[in-house]
């Protein structure tokens, strides 16, 4: 049995957006429903990213959405979010890939990056004919991102790198690479912190010693390209360093575009799981032959994602309002990202409750995003570390 979506706007939240922000969900939700709904049980069996849909995205302007020029869509940070929201509404994984695209790779060289570097990669990356990657974190360190290991060292007109980075999404299928690297001696270590060493770096994937193997085994965002980076002696010119970047500052803003995109994202899913729930509960018959709906324990459920639901709306629409006006801090967005992806999930299994066994089958699509967002929950700053985060801006106090 399938449903066809119907809009979640208990709020009538509708009534907040603009004509634009209506255009721009009604294309992304068009989009998902005409091509991506269709396959993505298949792609997800079968552990394929759906590739075929990464020009028609380019097509749509998609990839760095929120950036002006160069090819890129102009739009609000609202517009966005909604774009965010849409895609995961079908799955995590190909918002997954949007988001690392846009503010992982896009991002970076939109803001950290010199006008030659923004001219050669930014059209290529916002058609979708060019992919890249994000390589941050490393086998070793994922939540402390400042005790990485992987080098650059300054050589004449060049650097040579040397590490390897973990969990990378699209590492196998990147034409660029946004790798963050420990310098040494670098001129901006003035207070010796290792910290202040880290920068960033354009690496061609198909440089000599760069090598990247697809992460298999993965119960969760199977229908995304996981992988693992190693780069051995990996020479690259010297114009290929990011010269705005400066100390771990640097990667951290761009994981904070990324997250703001999440919080949005995880609404999608959540949206989802619940509408999948309540048309279930509607034709489920048990019980005197009475609809499962009209049962108190099912409607308390109901109710209880509704209310989730609506409340993720009012945050993520609140902080992308404060962001389009220059007014968001990595707070808010820490708090929209660790709040709607905890709701995402708890509605998953709460749906997952309500349709029972057929829960668990991908005749629906609870279970694919149960599994895709216990991933969600912890990339991009896991839900103990943006605690940490919200405990250090409320009470002056680092605990970490």
């Amino acid at each position: 049995m399938s449903f066809k979506f119907q809009n979640v706007d208990f709020l009538h939240l509708d009534s907040s957006f603009s004509e634009d922000e209506l255009l721009v969900r009604r294309t992304a939700r068009e989009f998902v429903e005409d091509n991506l709904i269709p396959i993505i049980e298949d792609c997800f069996r079968e552990g394929r990213f759906p590739r075929e849909l990464v020009p028609m995205m380019g097509e749509l302007g998609f990839y760095g959405a929120s950036l002006e020029g160069y090819g890129c869509a102009g739009m609000s940070n609202v517009e966005y979010g909604l774009v965010m929201q849409e895609l995961e509404r079908g799955d995590s994984g190909l918002r997954s890939f949007v988001s690392v695209q846009s503010a992982l790779v896009m991002y970076p060289i939109y803001t950290f990056g010199s006008d030659e570097q923004k001219s050669a990669w930014l059209p290529a990356l916002a058609s979708g004919e060019k992919l890249g990657c994000f390589g941050l974190t490393e086998p070793g360190f994922g939540s402390n991102p400042g005790g990485m290991t992987t080098t650059a060292r300054k050589s004449a007109d060049e650097y040579i790198l040397n590490g390897e980075k973990m969990w990378i999404t699209s590492g196998s299928i990147a034409d660029v690479a946004i790798i963050w690297a420990k310098v040494a001696n670098e001129d901006n270590n003035k207070e010796g912190s290792a910290d202040n060493t880290v920068r960033g770096f354009l690496v061609e994937t198909d440089r000599p010693g760069f090598s990247a193997h697809e992460i298999h085994g993965k119960w969760s965002l199977r229908a995304s390209i996981t992988s693992g980076l190693t780069l051995q002696e990996v020479h690259i010119p010297a114009a290929n360093l990011l010269p705005g970047t400066s100390g771990l500052k640097s990667p951290l803003m761009c994981l904070n575009q990324a997250r703001y995109g999440i919080s949005w994202g995880a609404i999608g899913a959540a949206m989802s799981c619940y509408d999948t729930a309540l048309q279930y509960a509607k034709v489920r018959k048990q019980f005197h032959e009475q609809p499962i709906a009209s049962h108190q324990l099912i409607q308390e459920k109901l109710v209880w994602m509704v209310s989730e639901i609506s409340k993720a709306q009012l945050l993520s629409l609140h902080v992308g309002r404060l962001k389009d006006s220059g007014r968001a801090g990595h707070e808010h967005i820490s708090l929209a990202k660790r709040n709607n992806v905890w709701m995402a999930l708890e509605t998953a299994r709460m749906a997952r409750d309500i349709l029972g066994a057929n829960g668990i089958s991908d005749d629906y699509p609870i279970m694919r995003h149960m599994m895709n967002l216990e991933s969600v929950k912890t990339y991009e700053g896991t839900h103990d570390i943006h605690a940490l985060i919200l405990g250090q801006h409320i009470t002056g106090i680092a605990a970490y």
